[in-house]
């Protein structure tokens, strides 16, 4: 599944509407989830889905190296989650990461970062919908 990094809702939501039946990764920025938090993160991926609801999606909420942030995303329903595998709980952010059935990477996956584009542009519409075709 393409991944993309997501900064807002109509991002999201162009992502999903461009994935076709691949569907896409909505990543959250850098460190998103220690600065903007897993509520914020699970209203935009809620309101980009409510858009297309027969898309398949995952979200991921990048929270760098801060396990606090990880260990709230994991307990309000973030079901993946990137935290640096240098921190020193990462074990403990996996133990309750396999204990609620959701799953804690050491890295981000490779994402064509939406805020690098202006998504009102057609070249940039079409750069997102080659990387979701995988021609990225």
């Amino acid at each position: 599944m393409p991944a993309v990094t997501v900064h807002d809702a109509a991002g999201a939501a162009l992502a999903l509407g461009l994935a076709g039946p691949r569907g896409a990764l909505l990543l959250s920025a850098p460190g998103a989830g220690g600065s903007l938090g897993a509520p914020w993160f699970l209203a935009l991926v809620a309101a980009a889905a409510a858009s297309h609801p027969d898309v398949i999606h995952r979200a991921v909420l990048d929270c760098a190296d801060a396990p606090g942030p990880a260990l709230l995303a994991l307990r309000s329903g973030v079901a993946e989650v990137v935290l640096d595998p240098g921190c020193p709980a990462f074990g403990q952010v996996a133990a309750v990461a396999a204990a609620l059935g959701a799953r804690l990477r050491p890295a981000r996956p490779p994402a064509l970062d939406l805020g690098a584009l202006d998504l009102r542009r057609p070249a940039a519409r079409a750069r997102l919908a080659a990387w979701l075709a995988g021609a990225g």
